[in-house]
């Protein structure tokens, strides 16, 4: 057995969480698996494993190998896949996530292009507003448009994250527009009932402190938000790529835009693992989200 077919019967023990285990899912007897072990503690010279009539757990030489060895299987199928794409066609998995609105809004149109050019590649995307770790959900790409914490994620910026206070006329016309920022203590404001920076609204106000919201209709998605804005509940702080269109029509108005605070950190960015060797279909994905974000939206 080549070195690789042991790490696959290794890493089969620990995903099954036994001998007998990893032998049903390869297809083998569990003698066969017991010797081909034996053999690799042998060449490696410790065992890898305690194995009693009970239970089965990793020695400490076992942990080591499984700590070394974790990611070994995941990039020698990517380097395989990545040869196989350079000479043939454009195939297999990509799993992504972004944020729902956004992804709604600007990812999805891309991936559909993306599925029709490609339909060999079988794109898995979640669309969620939860920060997933990409590395545990085993994730090839996301779109977020946050404040990025210092995570190793590898980045690229796609556009700047560009935020309108705006509402509808209808609002506008039954109590007035706010002035100054300190007026918003007086209106519903429209706001995600999430922790995290997503309610603070930069604002350059007379007393340099916070500036106050008034209450108003809250909820944890940015679309609620914008239909809540359009029925006139309220003002609300939303992303550009949800309101540009609305206020070109003159469904929504823009307010307090000089009063608002550049926020340069902010930015609608692509994510990626670190480590990885990339396939060509997902650096094509890349390419083709790029594009798609190439006017800041």
């Amino acid at each position: 057995m080549r070195q690789d077919g042991e790490l696959d019967l290794f890493h089969a023990i620990l995903d099954a969480g036994s001998f007998a285990g990893a032998a049903r899912h390869l297809g083998v007897t569990p003698s066969a698996v017991s010797k081909r072990i034996s053999q690799m503690e042998g060449r490696i010279g410790a065992p890898l494993f305690v194995r009693t009539t009970r239970r089965m757990t990793l020695t400490e030489a076992g942990r080591t190998y499984a700590a070394g060895t974790r990611d070994i299987l995941a990039r020698l199928a990517r380097v395989e896949s990545d040869i196989a794409e350079g000479t043939g066609a454009i195939r297999g998995p990509i799993r992504m996530t972004a944020s729902t609105a956004l992804g709604r809004r600007k990812v999805l149109p891309v991936i559909l292009d993306f599925s029709e050019r490609y339909p060999e590649v079988a794109i898995d995307l979640t669309l969620t507003d939860a920060l997933v770790d990409l590395v545990e959900g085993r994730y090839d790409l996301a779109v977020r448009s946050a404040v990025l914490p210092d995570s190793g994620l590898i980045a690229r910026r796609l556009a700047d994250n560009r935020r309108v206070i705006c509402a509808s006329p209808d609002y506008v016309k039954r109590h007035g527009a706010p002035t100054v920022p300190e007026d918003l203590a007086g209106h519903a404001c429209l706001t995600l009932n999430m922790s995290g920076p997503f309610n603070s609204w930069p604002l350059t106000g007379e007393r340099n402190s916070p500036v106050e919201l008034g209450r108003g209709f809250s909820c944890n998605s940015l679309d609620a938000l914008h239909d809540a804005c359009l029925r006139g509940l309220g003002i609300a702080r939303l992303p550009s790529f949800l309101v540009a269109d609305d206020i070109v029509a003159g469904r929504l108005l823009a307010v307090l835009s000089e009063a608002e605070a550049p926020d340069d950190r902010s930015a609608i960015s692509l994510l990626r693992p670190p480590g990885e060797v990339v396939p060509r279909r997902v650096r094509l994905l890349v390419e083709a989200l790029v594009e798609g974000f190439r006017h800041d939206v």
